[in-house]
């Protein structure tokens, strides 16, 4: 018959093993609790051995530890294991390399045993990323590398100001953009069957090209035309914009040339005088255009997924910029 060892825990360690047991992630943890809990039930120690599905020695070790350490005999001891394919070192400059260029863990693969690296297998190269929190992932397109950060940071600084003046009432704030619409859709992702594509027509034809400035006050004025957007169309808009607002304005616009052409200096000169000055963004700086917010909307949301005729396309912007601000709202 197998001896039994009076084994007795008080109250609180049998709470803190019976939460351990329940919750811990480290299975292991979790199997010496409920062995140590077990003892404490007062099974002998092959009873618990065949019920945990342990060796009988490990019941017993479990319980000298226990003795020894309390709770910190629960964790796994440190094992010294196989020396890292891979270098604390090694790894930074890897993470470096993938932070640099868009390449394949391949790739990085190659780099890593040209820069003297231990050649390993590629999985090695995607399990150490994995472990730095990076992740497989499409690329995207971005300005961010050629803009002056500088620039761009005190341009905030000076946009958020505009912004307080126009909360106060001193001055109405435009944000101004041009942009252009297909008769075929942008593509988006779509539920589809597998193995099949989902298909949207293609009709060809003129972009229809909209010029426009939501104000502070949360209207909203467009003008469109199929024909490109000239420096005399913006000059156009602009006096439009003053005769609208009526007091003091500001219009955030870009580097575009018929922004800054020529043929409209001496119409702005006059219109600054009146109040009206263009404030032009740092280049490659489109996220501090509110507007361009607007142009995705329309786009990718409130413009249904379809081919168009042009005078569907028409239809279908003109029901947007008309409606703006009440079917259509956008908060900026």
């Amino acid at each position: 018959m197998p001896r039994k060892v009076i084994f007795k825990l008080d109250i609180c360690d049998r709470l803190k093993l019976q939460n351990i047991a329940a919750r811990c992630e480290n299975w292991r943890e979790r199997q010496r609790a409920n062995t140590l809990i077990r003892l404490d039930d007062g099974l002998s120690r092959q009873d618990v051995a065949n019920e945990v599905g342990i060796d009988v020695r490990t019941v017993g070790l479990t319980c000298m530890h226990w003795i020894a350490k309390g709770v910190n005999a629960l964790k796994d001891a440190l094992r010294p294991g196989a020396p890292k394919k891979i270098t604390e070192n090694q790894v930074e400059k890897l993470k470096e390399a993938a932070t640099l260029e868009p390449l394949t863990a391949r790739e990085l693969l190659v780099k890593h045993i040209e820069g003297g690296g231990t050649p390993v297998h590629v999985n090695t190269i995607k399990g150490t990323l994995k472990r730095e929190n990076f992740v497989w992932k499409r690329t995207r397109s971005s300005l961010k590398k050629k803009r002056n950060e500088a620039a761009f940071r005190a341009s905030q600084i000076e946009i958020a100001a505009l912004r307080e003046q126009a909360e106060k009432g001193e001055i109405v704030l435009a944000y101004c953009d041009e942009a252009g619409f297909s008769q075929v859709h942008p593509n988006r992702s779509a539920w589809t069957p597998l193995g099949e594509t989902h298909l949207i027509e293609a009709t060809r034809g003129k972009r229809l090209n909209v010029l426009a400035a939501m104000l502070s006050n949360g209207d909203l004025c467009s003008t469109t035309s199929w024909e490109s957007t000239k420096a005399e169309q913006f000059k156009e808009f602009v006096i439009k914009l003053k005769k609208k607002v009526g007091t003091k304005l500001t219009i955030i616009i870009d580097n575009a040339s018929i922004h800054k052409a020529k043929t409209i200096k001496s119409t702005m000169e006059i219109l600054e005088n009146e109040g009206v000055k263009l404030y032009f963004l740092p280049p490659y700086s489109p996220e501090l255009n509110r507007i361009e917010k607007l142009w995705h909307l329309m786009k990718y949301s409130w413009m249904s997924v379809k081919g168009r005729t042009s005078q569907i396309l028409e239809d279908d912007v003109n029901e947007i910029l008309n409606n703006f601000g009440s079917k259509y709202k956008y908060s900026f």
